[in-house]
Formats: structure tokens, sequence, C-alpha cells
């Protein structure tokens, strides 16, 4: 696994996607949260909260974590080296998680300049530190939970055509369904849609954000996560 991983890693810094990738997130999320003055804005707040980055930020992966994943596998297929990648000695299931991690440490390192948030509004707090580290905590761990979910989205769609562009919008169809499309049904039925709004991502990430990690969170996320990189290696074993 570790050769494939580093190999996607590699050749994300070796063009211009790891760049524009962080690049775009941070300029996205400073834009929205320190400049414009809307809803978003951090400083228009009046109290020390990150709570606007966190709603903020899985409209952003929405769009780009589908555009890094979506050569993992329709450029393999594309140019003909899924064939010389799956007669290398290693198996299927490593091959999906060599990409799986090397784009989802890729997110990662998008995320972590966003600690600088926190110091910002650390500052600004009256007293000083004035805030819900709890509550910081537990939507920083849904917000992984929510990248490695839209990335096992992406890395599925990225094997269903050999065109990147393509496998973009089914990722960003997925993840949209998934994250939103549950909600919006279930708004339709009132008070019966509960059960429809805990099959959608939003409910369960909101739910750990809170700064309380239940478990029917975690198995939620573990198990989307774990159904799309399944059915990924599925499609590898029947090419």
């Amino acid at each position: 696994m570790y050769p494939i991983l580093k190999k996607e890693f590699t050749s994300f810094f070796a063009s211009p996607i790891a760049y524009l990738v962080i690049g775009v997130f941070l300029l996205i999320n400073g834009l929205f949260l320190f400049v414009f003055n809307d809803d978003f804005n951090i400083l228009n707040a009046g109290f020390a909260d990150v709570t606007p980055f966190f709603y903020l930020a899985p409209w952003v992966f929405l769009f780009l974590i589908p555009a890094i994943t979506m050569k993992s596998f329709a450029d393999e297929y594309n140019t003909g080296t899924i064939e010389l990648l799956k007669t290398n000695p290693i198996s299927d299931w490593k091959i999906v998680l060599g990409k799986f991690f090397a784009s989802l440490l890729l997110v990662i390192i998008a995320i972590v300049p966003t600690f600088t948030y926190i110091f910002t509004v650390y500052e600004l707090g009256n007293p000083v530190g004035n805030m819900d580290f709890g509550s910081t905590i537990g939507s920083y761990l849904g917000l992984l939970f929510l990248a490695s979910t839209y990335t096992a989205v992406g890395l599925f769609t990225s094997t269903l055509s050999k065109n990147q562009i393509v496998a973009f919008i089914l990722s960003v169809f997925i993840t949209f369904i998934l994250f939103y499309g549950f909600d919006a049904i279930a708004n339709s039925f009132g008070s019966n849609g509960f059960t429809i709004q805990q099959l959608g991502i939003n409910e369960h990430f909101k739910s750990i954000s809170r700064g309380v990690i239940d478990t029917r969170d975690v198995i939620y996320f573990l198990s989307v996560t774990f159904f799309f990189l399944f059915i990924t290696k599925t499609r590898l074993d029947n090419e």
C-alpha cells in the first residue's frame, strides 16, 4: 500500500493539483470568514466562534475533493496503466487504500493551516481564550470523517469513467445527495422525516460538531466510507 500512497501523493505535488487545492481552499475560506461582509464573517459575529468555518468547509470540499480524486482511476484507465498496476504483486485493496490515503492526506494538509483561525478567534475572545474548545475539536474530527467519506465517493466515481470531468461531476452529485439531499427530502416530510435525515452526512456531521462523540455518528461515517471503498475494489475486481 505504501508504494501506491507515495506515488499518488508525490504526483499531486509534481503537478499544480496540490497547490491549487490548498490555495483555493484557504483563499475561499479566508475571503468568506475575514474579508466579505456576510453572515460567515467571524469578525462581524460579535463573539469568539469558528462555527462559520465548519459550516462553509463541507460545501467547499464538495467541489475540491472530487477535483483531487477524479484522476485516481480515470487517468489509469485512460492511459492504460491500470493493467500494469493490477499485474504488480499488490492486492486491489492495497491499491484502493493507497490512493485513498494519499488523497485524504492532501486534504488534511489543506486543513492544517486553518488552525490559525482558532488562534485568531482565541486572541479575539473577551477575555482572551473565551471559546468552546470541545465543539471546535469535535468539528475538526467531524470534518476529517466527512473528508474521508467524500474521498471514498470520489475514488469510486473515478472508476466509472475514463473521463476525469465525468468522474468529477458524478462525485459532486453523489456527495451533494449524501450531504444535503436527505435533509431536503426529510424537510418535505416535516416531523416525520427524522429517519430519512439520519441517512445523510450533514446530520451526523452536525452531531459530532457539538463536541459530543456519539458512536452512532462514528459508525455511520466509517460504514459509508467502507461501503464506497468496497464497491471501488469490486469495480477493480471486475475489470
